[in-house]
């Protein structure tokens, strides 16, 4: 029995494919709270021009795990999505990632660059830099974590979206459906991949960046500061990377201005492609 196959093993991954299979496939990774459902308004259009698989990741929505909670980490999580690649014979893929997504995304693409032909990277990071900010942060995701499993869970919503980073999204006229996605996730399962596939507990892949070959673009949200200004690093230290920042939005920039996320989408993927 290979790596993969006993790993994935221990996954029940709900996922859907969507699409015409003779069009190049793209594999969609939700964020932090989300589901697959995120881009279920998306999948009609993109469907013009890719097969679209869409999967709920540990923790999240149908998605089950049989095994212990290092199963939710990044690389046993990233090692299941590629035996599902294998089970539906699909050699090789487009790749995108939003949030938490784009972390494993990234991780994805560099730990198995041959199965990824392009990489886009929406409002994503390549971890923490230092054991000391690492360690922070996992006290703070442990803290959190502990929050999903003994508070009220839409008290818990309330204040996470209360942070910052959500501003522009919290005054979307449709917030209140994001909400309501979101409150179907179980909280318990939730904090398990806070804990395990969190920003604290994943390793940091700065240093990987240098020798990162396949084409990405990264798009993040013009009100969104802090990851604007990680994204420019990123630029910096990884020569096929190209940052789009994207006009009247922040954080979640697929949610607050589709138009423009489902443009830079296509544009970037299928160049000079017609559809099928």
């Amino acid at each position: 029995m290979t790596k993969l196959t006993e790993i994935s093993c221990y996954y029940q991954l709900n996922y859907y494919l969507t699409g015409k299979t003779n069009n190049p496939v793209i594999l969609l990774l939700h964020g932090f709270m989300g589901s697959s459902n995120d881009f279920v308004d998306f999948i009609p259009q993109l469907c013009e021009y890719f097969c679209c698989l869409t999967v709920d990741l540990p923790g999240h929505g149908k998605t089950m795990v049989t095994g212990s909670d290092e199963y939710y980490d990044m690389e046993h999580t990233a090692i299941a999505l590629i035996h599902l690649l294998d089970e539906l014979k699909i050699d090789k893929c487009y790749l995108f990632g939003y949030s938490m997504g784009g972390r494993l995304a990234l991780y994805m693409a560099i730990n198995f660059p041959t199965r990824f032909s392009k990489l886009i990277l929406e409002s994503a990071s390549p971890g923490l830099k230092t054991e000391m900010e690492r360690s922070l942060r996992c006290k703070s995701d442990l803290r959190l974590a502990d929050k999903l499993e003994n508070s009220n869970f839409q008290e818990f919503l309330s204040n996470w979206y209360n942070q910052a980073l959500f501003k522009s999204l919290r005054q979307h006229h449709n917030f209140e459906k994001v909400i309501e996605r979101r409150l179907e996730n179980n909280p318990l399962e939730l904090a398990k991949s806070l804990r395990n596939l969190g920003t604290g507990n994943q390793p940091s892949l700065w240093d990987k960046l240098l020798n990162h070959q396949i084409p990405t673009l990264l798009m993040v949200g013009e009100s969104d500061d802090k990851f604007k200004a990680i994204n420019l690093k990123i630029v910096e230290l990884c020569q096929v990377a190209n940052l789009k920042i994207i006009p009247e939005s922040g954080h979640n920039i697929h949610w607050e201005n589709p138009r423009e996320w489902i443009e830079n989408v296509i544009n970037f993927l299928a160049e000079g492609r017609k559809k099928k």
